[in-house]
């Protein structure tokens, strides 16, 4: 499928905080926890739990979420498909967008059982 601009756009103004509980539910409901949701939510974005908890009490949007972020160098390693999204094939101009498919493969790896060491991509040496 291809991103178009409105669907950019409707990404980046929804509430990350009204998001949240979703991906934490279906993690729980597959017996995973929120303390390895936020793990992989801060290996990808650099927030901690803190600055995780600050954003949502403040009630960000996706677009403020992914401005404030310091997206991990290896989030190229993130390949896939979600929600018929080719993650690899999203243009730059929609990198919105992107960031927010790559971090629920992540999600979705984790939900999945998928190793923590698996989902937080490492160079091999």
């Amino acid at each position: 499928m291809k991103v178009t601009a409105e669907k950019n756009e409707q990404v980046a103004t929804m509430i990350f905080a009204s998001i949240y509980p979703h991906y934490l539910n279906r993690l729980v409901k597959n017996g995973r926890t929120k303390e390895e949701l936020n793990q992989v939510i801060e290996w990808f974005t650099g927030f901690d739990k803190n600055d995780l908890q600050k954003l949502i009490d403040e009630k960000v949007t996706f677009g403020t979420f992914f401005q404030k972020a310091k997206i991990h160098p290896n989030e190229y390693m993130i390949k896939g498909v979600v929600c018929g999204y080719r993650i690899e094939e999203i243009e730059d101009e929609f990198e919105l967008y992107k960031r927010c498919r790559q971090m629920e493969k992540l999600i979705d790896e984790l939900a999945k059982g998928r190793k923590m060491e698996k989902i937080l991509r490492e160079e091999r040496k």
